[in-house]
């Protein structure tokens, strides 16, 4: 007997659907085997049989002495993963005649087996049960620990099933499981922009609160300079909590994202902060970007929305610092194997911090810098031109004074102030970019339009000059110095770039002056 039973595959941050079908019939001889699975599986979705067979055994079911086909279309598709356990079992009973068969075609089904007959939580449920939605079907069967995430998609019945017996009897309309109720809606709204740390614990350090505030207003990537123990990381990680508050479509694109990566974590089904990513200095190119043979996200994915903080950027291999250039630019990852390719969303900040040396005290306003000629420079050589370029304030950090520390009750201004004039700057930016799709913020303006847009006064022009002349900034801090001078004017509320503006901006231009580095 042929029955059919429905799942899906992700590819990508997309699903697909995927057929399981089961044919029984015919006799096993001695001693051979008695099924053949089909369809491109890995070894995971292979030895899913044997997990099935005791699963089976263990919920009160038989498994008859007969050949069993199970085929996974189409064919020409990957499939990997538990995921696969609880829609094979299911047809499996159904072609063998010891459940109703016929319901199995209105429902798509995932689920990990244990031995027991436990429903284990599979990663990728979210774009899966969007999936279900628009294949329109009855309802989607998950595992219980995934239901809260499936029923993000509104106008699906999600069935959270604890056993295959369960699943079984929602399958025979013999269940007293309800559909899972959850309104995304509610729960964004009550949670979101809730986060941890805040720049209220922040003493001291106004001129860098200032800097990441410029950033975030305008989308600029940054990095911190600046002695062991002055407070980047701690400055870095608060960059989050001032960024806009996500959408609810935003908030949908990250958790889907993170769905697929399988770092939802436990309690969470709807992602309503901002990601803050920070990968060790170790991690490999593929980490970072993503891929595998059937390619999942990396940590720029994941950061997706949110922001991408790579800590001591010198200490990054250069392999893996170079795989972000593309990415930065084109805000997405192509990821290409030889028979599937697909993109991942990669809107991000980048934030990196490093020391100015080896010994990290190079420009220390008290301490000396005990590395030898030319080391300086061979140190921030690590960091190649075309990934500086792409960054648009450099930002020395010192350390905090003792008298600064010392202030038990001094508080500095908490993020939630800081966040409504980045608020504010971001509206005027989405204004005058309305007519230019994909263009968001004033970093994502190419350089022909940087200087369409952000038009100087002659003031402006003579002081630009100056600067470039005495300070030897390079060609490439040109546009990025007006990029900069434009969020600070639309942070003051100012149509036009003023003078203060520009100034504020060339200072943020450390790493290009000639002789910086010694």
């Amino acid at each position: 007997m042929l029955v059919k039973t429905f799942s899906g595959a992700v590819q990508g941050v997309e699903a697909q659907t995927i057929t399981v079908e089961v044919n029984a019939g015919g006799n096993v001889l001695a001693g051979k085997k008695m099924y053949w699975m089909v369809g491109l599986p890995d070894k995971a979705v292979n030895e899913g049989f044997q997990r099935i067979e005791a699963a089976v055994k263990n919920e009160g079911f038989r498994l008859p002495r007969v050949k069993l086909i199970i085929n996974l279309a189409p064919a020409n598709l990957r499939k990997e993963g538990s995921a696969y356990d609880l829609p094979i079992s299911l047809a499996v009973l159904g072609s063998t005649s010891q459940i109703d068969s016929k319901p199995l075609q209105d429902y798509l089904i995932m689920g990990e087996l244990s031995l027991d007959g436990e429903v284990k939580p599979v990663k990728g449920i979210l774009p899966i049960a969007m999936q279900a939605k628009k294949q329109k079907y009855k309802g989607i069967i998950v595992p219980f620990l995934n239901a809260k995430e499936a029923a993000i998609v509104e106008g699906l019945n999600v069935y959270g099933v604890k056993t295959l017996k369960e699943a079984i009897q929602v399958i025979e309309n013999k269940s007293e499981i309800e559909p899972f109720q959850y309104n995304a809606s509610d729960a964004f709204t009550k949670t979101k922009n809730i986060y941890s740390v805040d720049f209220a614990d922040v003493k001291g350090q106004e001129n860098i609160k200032r800097a990441l505030e410029i950033s975030a207003a305008g989308g600029h990537n940054a990095i911190l300079i600046g002695p062991p123990g002055a407070g980047k990381t701690m400055l870095a990680r608060r960059l989050s909590t001032i960024l806009p508050p996500l959408s609810l479509d935003e908030a949908l694109e990250t958790t889907k994202i993170h769905s697929v990566a399988g770092v939802l974590g436990a309690d969470t089904s709807l992602v309503t902060t901002r990601p803050f990513r920070a990968p060790h200095h170790t991690i490999s190119d593929v980490a970072l970007v993503g891929g595998g043979s059937n390619p999942n996200p990396g940590e720029i994915s994941l950061a997706h929305n949110g922001v991408l903080f790579l800590d001591e950027l010198p200490e990054f291999k250069r392999s893996v610092l170079e795989v972000l250039r593309q990415p930065m630019e084109e805000r997405k990852v192509t990821i290409s194997r030889a028979k599937v390719s697909v993109d991942f969303p990669a809107s991000l900040m980048l934030i990196a911090s490093m020391n100015p040396c080896p010994c990290g005290f190079y420009n220390h306003p008290t301490k000396d810098c005990v590395c030898g000629p030319g080391i300086v420079k061979k140190y921030l050589a690590k960091i190649s031109g075309p990934l500086l370029d792409r960054i648009d304030l450099h930002v020395e950090v010192t350390p905090v004074s003792y008298d600064e520390l010392s202030k038990f009750k001094a508080t500095g201004e908490p993020s939630e102030h800081i966040a409504e004039r980045v608020v504010q700057a971001r509206l005027l930016q989405a204004k005058r970019f309305s007519n230019f799709d994909g263009l968001h913020s004033n970093a994502q303006m190419s350089s022909p339009m940087a200087r369409e847009i952000c038009q100087i006064n002659k003031e402006g022009k003579e002081l630009l000059k100056t600067a470039m002349e005495k300070l030897k900034l390079s060609a490439r801090a040109y546009d990025r110095i007006l990029k900069v001078a434009r969020t600070c004017a639309d942070l003051s509320r100012s149509e036009k770039i003023q003078v203060n503006h520009l100034a504020e901006a060339i200072q943020y231009r450390s790493l290009d002056r000639e002789g910086w580095a010694g």
